[in-house]
């Protein structure tokens, strides 16, 4: 394994051993050269769910659990559909990589990245990594081999310049790559309930995680899989029971025609949404979001309840949150982070409209709020919640 450097584009360098796809050489920057925004993330475990969630689709993701890759990788894991990249995140940045036996039929992760085109690199001080990001907040870095036996002045250089002319993740829509392109009835990667549905759901996928459509069909709710581009029209010819706005990358703020279209649609249909759609229905509703400084990323966030008052423990992965001060009166927070007091769910007074920030599908993550799709489904019911 080569040396490889992550550069961050505010000069801070970390060095550390590549693993997966080798990064590039210095002389091989081009214009379609992979970046990303770096971010960290507390789990513990889920690294390969986590690698396929579309939501970190343009993201490097700094793992803090010091010991990665222990149980190897297997399909079973993989959050990415069939209409999405088998590795959305753009790079894995970890501290130790775990290179012993594996269970059966599982591939290391290390061979897990080669065969999916992702570059990594271990040996990293992911602690004083994390807090620089914590500090600093999340910003674009690349990782670099060197021709040399170190990094010159002139490729951290090069490579510096390259990074100030890429545009930051508030710049880049990056749902393309992650959205199926045309409607799915019922998408093949999952198998429906045999008996007849309950409800269906016309779900707009933003780069949705296999294991959210998995949920709804543990609860015999069909899913119409919808492109991120769908009008208003698009959702209602479908003649589904509900709106359900999937979790996705990047910033809502560049999805005008998706907030137009849930604003249009939650005038005939229940609507509902994770992540993303937390955030797009925020603006559908007169809202307002904005950048986090380094996100929510882990599986271990206490969320509470403002109707029950009870806190449970949550998975997410968001860089962006509601403005609780923009919500209109209509609106009611649902639930609120318990560590910073962020706005983590909505609720409409008026409408069957509702939707949360944390994802209640976990993978990985705590099964605390896998409720929420009852709930989301009993709203879709018209029936008293």
């Amino acid at each position: 394994m080569d040396t490889t450097y992550l550069i961050l584009e505010d000069a801070t360098i970390f060095s550390g051993k590549g693993f997966g796809k080798p990064a590039p050489l210095c002389k091989d920057l081009a214009e379609d050269t992979l970046f990303g925004e770096v971010v960290f993330n507390t789990s513990m475990c889920g690294y390969q769910q986590i690698l396929t969630d579309p939501s970190y689709h343009g993201q490097m993701v700094v793992m803090t659990s010091p010991h990665i890759g222990n149980y190897g990788c297997e399909p079973l894991f993989s959050e990415s559909t069939l209409c999405q990249k088998a590795v959305p995140a753009t790079a894995l940045i970890i501290r130790s990589l775990y290179e012993g036996p594996l269970p059966l039929k599982r591939v290391s992760l290390d061979a897990f990245m080669q065969e999916s085109g992702v570059p990594g690199i271990s040996g990293v001080d992911t602690r004083a990594l994390t807090l620089h990001l914590r500090e600093k907040g999340s910003c674009n870095a690349l990782l670099l081999r060197s021709e040399h036996d170190h990094l010159t002045q002139g490729e951290k250089a090069t490579a510096l310049a390259y990074l100030h002319e890429m545009p930051s993740i508030s710049e880049r829509n990056l749902i393309e790559g992650v959205s199926v392109k045309a409607p799915l009835i019922d998408p093949p990667s999952w198998v429906p309930n045999p008996t007849a549905p309950l409800l269906r759901f016309a779900v707009v996928d933003f780069g949705i995680k296999s294991s959210i459509i998995a949920e709804l069909y543990k609860r015999n709710v069909a899913v119409t899989l919808l492109p991120s581009f769908s009008t208003a029209n698009d959702v209602l010819v479908q003649g589904c029971d509900g709106l359900f706005l999937s979790n996705g990358p990047g910033d809502p703020m560049l999805l005008q025609g998706a907030v137009a279209m849930a604003r249009e649609v939650m005038e005939s249909l229940p609507t509902v949404g994770i992540c993303l759609g937390h955030q797009l229905i925020t603006l559908a509703v007169g809202g307002r979001t904005e950048k986090m400084k380094f996100g929510h990323h882990g599986a271990n966030h206490p969320v509470r309840d403002l109707f029950s008052n009870r806190t449970f423990v949550t998975s997410q992965n968001h860089g962006y949150m509601s403005e609780c001060s923009s919500l209109p009166e209509t609106v009611v927070p649902w639930f609120i982070n318990a560590n910073d007091q962020s706005i983590e769910g909505l609720w409409h007074k008026t409408k069957p409209v509702a939707c949360v920030q944390f994802h209640p599908e976990a993978s990985p993550g705590p099964r605390d709020g896998a409720w929420i799709f009852d709930r989301f489904i009993s709203l879709a019911k018209g029936e008293t919640v």
